[in-house]
């Protein structure tokens, strides 16, 4: 079930929350939890219910190899240790077979004179999110920065959790299950219901109205990379970079702010990442919480920042490489990985040596960085990749659309650039589009922002729902978010 459905926004969730708020009004806290456990399996379900066993199998592991690390005392270290081990091992385990065992056999019967045949798996949904979960989970308890819960209601509340569930925010046990045993939150808050309804529509409004047009030009100059030129290749390459970032928004709105309606807030996850001056501050606005699991659960446990120049550097190096297969089973992804570790690594010697840069300069740098990027992280393979980067550096030639004729002759310029491109049928879209929303990311408040500053009242209602009607009207096309299939 999609948050940009009809029967989430219609069905499910006035349905989860009007039934939830009533048990609890009646004092059933228990029940009230259960409910939500068993709605959000149900959410879960929907998509493939064959994968429902998977879920609730990692919930007991997790959940047993917590209560065994939290009643070992401190004083074994040795036996806490094996404990945590063997819990990340079933983890990574479970991970590496669903996710990349068909990568291994393809990449084994690549090197080795064998052919070992692909298992065909399909990707179980969330498997990423609830995974990285349960392994903060344990280490959070060898820690000693949670207590371990004795509660299986409470532990399976804390994965299964709707909002949050399919694409995160990964979420820490003791940011979200505290909020549970408030007795405050436990009924129904009018600002809560508001400024969360405010955010979910905003992120379908960004999901349906803008990512999904720009995903209709992305697709089209994938679907056929070899006839890209200049022009068609920018447009290609920069609408990925804007549906990426208003999905991935989108999302991240429609999941806090279904959260807010049940008076949970669920921690910040995306933040005008593309205002960002250099790499390290795009990291600390993009994917906020997978950026602080891979600096609390990989960086910090290679070393850090202790040690040498060149520890440190490879410490960023390996974070970002598994950073980068983390977002799918294929070399593109480790790439993708690699140049960005390898970006923190110029900005950090950068940074040693005390230079300076223009803003302007360095949000132009920074940009086209991660644009460039990109390219890799959408690309099928590495040579459709690297085919839209020659196009976009223009070694596939350059050509102005016939339509641009008339204005060039006026001007006194050939016409031996003019032709047919390939992204001609949406250019008067596209490059408009593309302009407008730049600087819309650029100048104008986030959503966080602008919910933090909500106040109910009129107009504002009456903004929810033109943008909710609107929205709802354009839900002929639905698709799933990008950040499910990682």
């Amino acid at each position: 079930m999609l948050f940009n459905s009809y029967e989430f926004i219609l069905l499910f969730l006035p349905i989860m929350l009007i039934i939830y708020f009533v048990i609890n009004r009646q004092g059933y806290h228990i029940l009230a939890k259960s409910w939500l456990i068993i709605g959000s399996l149900f959410f879960y379900s929907w998509w493939n219910i064959k994968y429902l066993p998977l879920i609730l199998t990692s919930i007991i592991v997790n959940y047993s190899a917590g209560i065994w690390l939290a009643k070992t005392d401190l004083s074994m270290a040795g036996r806490r240790r094996i404990i945590l081990a063997a819990g990340i091992i079933f983890n990574v385990g479970l991970l590496s077979y669903f996710k990349y065992a068909d990568f291994f056999i393809t990449n084994i019967n690549a090197l080795l004179p064998i052919h070992l045949t692909p298992l065909g798996i399909i990707l179980p949904l969330s498997i990423s999110f609830f995974t990285f979960q349960q392994i903060a989970y344990q280490v959070d308890i060898y820690r000693g920065n949670t207590r371990g819960e004795y509660s299986l209601l409470n532990y399976s509340l804390f994965v299964v959790f709707f909002p949050q569930l399919i694409a995160g925010p990964i979420v820490h046990y003791w940011e979200m299950m505290g909020q549970f045993k408030d007795p405050e939150r436990k009924l129904p808050r009018f600002d809560n219901l508001s400024r969360g309804l405010f955010l979910f529509a905003l992120g379908l409004a960004k999901k349906v109205l803008i990512a999904d047009t720009f995903g209709v030009w992305t697709n089209f100059g994938y679907g056929d990379v070899a006839s890209l030129t200049l022009i068609d290749a920018w447009i290609t390459s920069l609408s990925y970079t804007m549906q990426l970032y208003f999905d991935f928004s989108a999302y991240t709105d429609m999941a806090l702010g279904a959260a807010m309606m049940f008076n949970i807030n669920l921690p910040i996850n995306f933040n005008s990442p593309y205002k960002s001056l250099n790499i390290q501050e795009f990291w600390r606005r993009w994917h906020i919480t997978l950026g602080r699991f891979l600096r609390m659960y990989i960086y910090i446990p290679l070393g850090g920042n202790r040690g040498g120049k060149g520890s440190v550097y490879r410490n960023l190096m390996i974070t970002f490489l598994i950073g980068g297969l983390w977002h799918g089973a294929a070399w593109t992804f480790v790439f993708w990985g690699f140049l960005h570790g390898l970006a923190l690594v110029v900005h950090r010697i950068w940074h040693e040596m005390g230079l300076k840069m223009n803003i302007i300069l360095a949000w132009f740098l920074t940009f086209n960085f991660v644009n460039f990027a990109w390219v890799f992280f959408r690309a099928e393979s590495f040579g459709e990749a690297l085919t839209v980067l020659r196009a976009m550096a223009g070694m596939n030639g350059v050509v102005l659309p016939q339509a641009w004729a008339p204005y060039l002759s006026k001007l006194g310029a050939g016409t031996y650039l003019i032709g047919e491109i390939a992204m001609s049928q949406y250019l008067t879209q596209a490059i408009p589009m593309l302009l407008i929303f730049l600087v819309v990311v650029l100048t104008m408040k986030n959503s966080i922002e602008l919910a933090l500053k909500f106040k109910p009242g009129l107009i504002n209602s009456i903004f929810i729902a033109i943008i909710m009607v609107a929205s709802i009207l354009s839900l002929t096309r639905i698709s799933e978010f990008l950040y499910f299939n990682f």
